[in-house]
């Protein structure tokens, strides 16, 4: 299956397995990868840069084909050493990089000069609009759906990836809410070029996490999400649980005096705990609505093959009939 992101990234098919903390490591970048698909290391899981330039040489071993890194760009006061993760980066011989957060504009020359390709994740039809604008070669198009970060807007994927396609140039890849051959088949005829998974990578055989993560996706429905976070504008959708909970009680009581230090708790550091520990209730994590589609374990070659398989069937099959009279 041709697309302008296949073309635009190298790789077989239009999956992405996007960026994930604590789960964005070498396995699981390599499998996706070596499945036809776009792996992706979390470079800010990495402590250091150096520390990512071991990780890109780790999947290196494990794969021949091209894979990407995941930049997040903090509004933090300490700043980690985005000049050393860039590097380690381009001296790697990344191709291709997934940045997030905020505007990623002072490190595209670089980038660029190096014949790097970049997608940025976007929430909405205006930032895509920004990240085209500031020579982004492509962009992640979040719904309301998604884990994570869905923005401030509250708009799903239905009305969010026809809109980018009416104002867009550059190719798009449709993120939040992707789990099977229908979501990729759904994407393509909103406008997309592909899709962005990364709820439905944490549930296979090579995500590097906890089993008893894997089984809370499969075990949970599309009612189990939390958005939290919403009072400091920084909305996360989450897994419900008792960290979660507890956090939401605490902006109901505290209302309009929230503030980040009296949920810290609840959601800093807890990713190892989580991800690597399996201590479930140790805070709150990121995981999407699509929770309610995940019913299995499979192997990334498993799931990205059955993915390929469920599209061309719904193509060349269902949606082919529809035209026969």
């Amino acid at each position: 299956m041709k697309t302008r992101i296949t073309e635009l990234f190298g790789i077989q098919h239009p999956i992405i397995q996007g960026g994930m903390h604590y789960v964005g490591f070498a396995e699981l970048a390599a499998a996706v990868s070596n499945a036809g698909g776009l792996g992706i290391i979390t470079g800010l899981t990495q402590k250091t840069p150096e520390l990512l330039a071991n990780e890109i040489r780790r999947c290196r071993e494990m794969t021949d084909k091209p894979f990407g890194v995941n930049l997040t760009f903090l509004p933090t006061v300490t700043s980690p050493d985005y000049p050393g993760y860039i590097k380690a980066i381009i001296d790697g011989g990344i191709k291709v990089v997934e940045t997030a957060g905020n505007n990623p504009q002072k490190w595209l020359p670089a980038l660029h000069e190096a014949g790097v390709k970049v997608i940025h994740k976007c929430t909405s039809v205006r930032h895509s609009l920004k990240a085209q604008a500031i020579g982004c070669d492509a962009v992640s198009v979040d719904g309301f759906e998604c884990g994570g970060h869905p923005g401030e807007d509250d708009v799903p994927n239905f009305i969010l990836l026809p809109r980018a396609a009416e104002e867009l140039k550059i190719p798009f890849v449709a993120s939040g809410g992707m789990a099977d051959g229908r979501s990729l088949v759904a994407a393509l005829a909103l406008g997309a070029e592909g899709m962005n998974m990364g709820t439905r990578f944490i549930a296979t055989k090579e995500a590097p996490v906890h089993e008893k993560v894997k089984q809370a996706i499969v075990a949970a429905s599309e009612l189990d999400t939390r958005l939290v976070m919403r009072p400091l504008r920084n909305t996360e959708r989450v897994l419900n649980n008792a960290a979660v909970e507890r956090l939401i009680e605490k902006e109901r009581s505290l209302g309009a005096g929230l503030k980040f230090e009296d949920i810290i708790q609840e959601v800093a550091g807890v990713y190892p705990r989580i991800m690597k520990d399996g201590d479930m209730d140790a805070g709150a994590w990121s995981c999407g609505m699509v929770a309610g589609l995940i019913h299995d374990i499979p192997s990334c070659q498993e799931l990205i093959d059955r993915i390929m398989a469920e599209a061309h069937a719904i193509i060349t099959q269902r949606l082919a009939s529809f035209d026969a009279g």
